[in-house]
């Protein structure tokens, strides 16, 4: 079975040993990932160890582990990474989580942002993603326009359907 985070590799080979405190994440992709790992195995340590120290206070460490433990975690999906390499010292991931909490379907989109404390990565906090627009390469096909698919026909009559 794969890692809950995504990666091909199975959760001892992966995630796990992050959360064990066996090793230290890399980056600040590797501990997002373990956190969602975390969350998925309802590791509630970790998940507090891994916040930074200043950012403590806000953890509702019994609600959270309601949501951990009451929800089925679907799958992670990274949108992007800016800086959070192994030599940076700050960073950020774009991300969506998606689980089913008490029947509903969720997907949480967040900027989440990681400091380095003593040379180990830690979530400091979470702002709510933006979905960005789509742009378009090439022109968008009006409803009179004749049809991509050359039959002939106005697009509305054929492949806009």
């Amino acid at each position: 079975m794969n890692c809950p985070c995504g990666i091909e590799k199975t959760y001892a080979e992966c995630c796990e040993p992050v959360i064990k405190g066996e090793r230290v994440a890399v980056t600040a992709e590797e501990l997002m990932r373990a956190r969602y790992s975390a969350y998925s195995q309802a590791e509630m340590d970790f998940l507090y160890d891994s916040l930074h120290p200043d950012h403590r206070d806000e953890n509702d460490r019994e609600g959270s582990q309601d949501w951990a433990e009451n929800s089925e975690w679907h799958n992670l999906e990274i949108i992007e990474t800016e800086a959070g390499g192994e030599n940076d010292e700050e960073g950020t991931v774009e991300f969506i989580a998606n689980y089913t909490y008490n029947g509903d379907v969720t997907r949480y989109h967040e900027v989440a942002s990681f400091n380095k404390l003593d040379g180990q990565w830690r979530f400091t906090e979470g702002q709510p993603g933006v979905n960005k627009p789509i742009v378009r390469e090439e022109p968008k096909i009006g409803r009179n326009d004749p049809c991509t698919c050359g039959s002939g026909k106005k697009y509305k009559k054929c492949c806009g359907r």
